[in-house]
């Protein structure tokens, strides 16, 4: 083998010649250039394509299933009328916030992303500052995120459980065994770079598909609708806070901000990707217009088909969109089948939340953010996965999940 098929086959090229992979080759010895010049080298294959890199942002924000996994908090507090305009609210925010990272990952395509960016923009004086604040923030945020995913995956098995089961009465204990049995899954599945790409595939998908078959099964067995008026001009407050108070309003926007979040995710995996500076900011839009559309129709076609909106603030299961699905299609097993779609969905955006955070850790040690950086910032060299930092990512979140056990409250907070 010759030394330029050989430094082909390191990028994770065919070294058979071609003209798809010369081309691929060049954009490839191109993007590592531009690497250089950040003073960074090229430390993992360029696996994903845009699609790929699409399918991780949007599996990790997800909006329809952020929607549906917290939506006790948007139902509790202004009702469908604030799901359905905070959508649209936190959807025009969100492209705004899309814009800009798309500029700054097209100037700047580095796996640091935000903390990168801090300190290459903000004044000399207060730029290391600036980026490791933005740094540990960063992390710590996909850290919370991959429990906050890991609660609703566990929280969804118990309440299919209780559902089939009238006497069951679960208890913390219960949903802690699910949350630890979701974040020990998504773990194995990173730690396997080879099939991350085609997994982010997958997880869009089944993602697109849970959404189709929920979104037309539902409101088609609903043996009634709601009116107009209840969908989009009927406001509840359960906060305890004054009747149709503004604080209320603001608390419910938790649920579709929650629906939006992690955008930045796309900006992490941007020396995992040939043309970075083109193929993220299409993978960050694609996942706003993507979430906008999914999230939007889907509330109105759960809001349109609730039959009692009490009972699902007061369900058993402690799941109220697996509450909603019962009284729609009357039948345990169809209402279990359809969380399960949206068990797997939560599943692949807890795979991207873990892609996420050990990317973050990786790069951040690599810019020596972090306590034992020179441990955190290796790269397997046959995984072609920074395991060290996922690990260590994965038992943070692990540690966080014993919270529940002590304070529901505390965990939440």
């Amino acid at each position: 083998m010759s030394h330029e098929q050989e430094k082909k086959k390191d990028y994770g090229i065919d070294p058979v010649e071609s003209d798809d992979n010369i081309d691929r080759f060049k954009s490839l010895d191109l993007d590592a250039q531009k690497l250089a010049e950040m003073g960074y080298t090229q430390d993992m294959k360029r696996n994903y394509s845009v699609l790929s890199v699409l399918g991780v942002g949007f599996s990790l924000t997800n909006s329809w299933f952020g929607i549906s996994a917290a939506l006790i908090t948007g139902i509790n507090s202004g009702g469908p009328i604030l799901i359905v305009y905070g959508i649209i609210l936190i959807a025009l925010l969100s492209t705004c916030v899309g814009i800009s990272l798309s500029e700054l990952a097209s100037a700047y395509p580095n796996a640091g992303g935000q903390y990168f960016w801090a300190n290459e923009l903000a004044p000399k004086r207060y730029a290391n500052f600036a980026s490791y604040l933005t740094g540990w923030f960063a992390w710590a945020g996909s850290i919370f995120t991959s429990a906050s995913v890991s609660i609703a995956v566990g929280t969804a098995g118990v309440g299919c459980w209780q559902l089939s089961h009238p006497d069951f009465a679960f208890k913390p204990k219960h949903i802690f065994a699910g949350y630890q049995v979701a974040n020990a899954f998504a773990f194995l599945f990173n730690c396997y770079g080879k099939i991350l790409p085609a997994m982010a595939h997958t997880t869009l998908y089944t993602s697109l598909v849970s959404f189709l078959v929920i979104l037309i099964v539902v409101p088609a067995k609903a043996p009634s609708h709601q009116d107009a008026h209840f969908v989009f001009a009927n406001f509840v407050n359960e906060t305890g806070w004054k009747q149709n108070g503004i604080e209320a309003f603001i608390v419910g926007l938790i649920n579709t901000n929650w629906a939006f979040a992690c955008l930045d995710c796309a900006t992490h995996m941007a020396e995992e990707v040939a043309r970075p500076e083109k193929m993220i900011p299409i993978a960050i839009m694609g996942t706003v217009a993507i979430g906008f559309v999914t999230s939007w129709f889907w509330s109105l076609a759960m809001f349109f088909s609730i039959q009692d909106l009490q009972n699902l603030f007061d369900t058993p299961t402690g799941v109220p969109i697996l509450a909603l699905f019962y009284q729609a299609l009357a039948n345990k097993g169809g209402a279990i089948a359809l969380e399960s779609l949206i068990m797997a969905t939560g599943i692949g955006c807890l795979i991207a939340s873990h892609t996420w955070q050990s990317r973050l850790c990786w790069s951040f040690a690599r810019d020596n953010g972090l306590p034992f950086s020179r441990f955190l910032s290796k790269i397997h060299p046959t995984l072609d996965v920074p395991v060290r930092a996922h690990f260590v990512s994965c038992v943070i979140v692990a540690i966080l999940g014993c919270l529940y056990l002590g304070s529901y409250t505390a965990f939440n907070r």
